[in-house]
């Protein structure tokens, strides 16, 4: 188990085994439980760093998934690749709903989440629009990768 981060420091190091994806479980209940002293300085660092690794685990989604693409393979690892896509984005979503930050910006690190998976979604169904047969577009429509419920905070609203 990973202690909760309480000061920038260990949040630093909590948000570097996030940006490495190391232990994810652990590190997102540790993201969760956390606490920090909400104050110019520390908050833009934090914004900075999180926002960050966050972009780094987009991107490597995007590229796993462009990855898995072009394998090829049919349609069992075209779903597969969705679902992939569509957990890390989930989970994505839900480790910057990180309850020790302000509703607002908490709300903000969301949106980018969410935000992107819209993005690749639409980029999805544009791309599948170029087969005749349909059955591209259907099976993007079925596994739709911005299609996540969040766990934490949003319930509770």
């Amino acid at each position: 188990m990973i202690q909760a981060p309480h000061t920038y420091a260990e949040w630093a190091e909590i948000i570097k085994l996030f940006k490495n994806k190391s232990d994810d479980r652990n590190v997102l209940e540790a993201m969760h439980q956390g606490t920090i002293e909400w104050q110019s300085g520390v908050a833009e660092r934090f914004t900075g760093k999180l926002m960050e690794a966050t972009n780094a685990r987009l991107n490597a989604a995007a590229d796993k998934f462009q990855k898995e693409m072009s394998r090829g393979g049919g349609e069992g690892p075209l779903v597969q690749a969705l679902i992939a896509m569509r957990k890390e984005l989930s989970f994505l979503a839900e480790a910057v709903n990180i309850p020790a930050v302000p509703e607002e910006q908490r709300n903000q690190f969301v949106q980018i989440v969410r935000q992107q998976a819209d993005s690749a979604q639409k980029s999805l169904e544009d791309s599948a629009n170029h087969d005749r047969t349909g059955k591209l577009k259907s099976i993007i429509k079925n596994h739709k990768v911005n299609n996540f419920q969040m766990n934490i905070q949003e319930e509770e609203k």
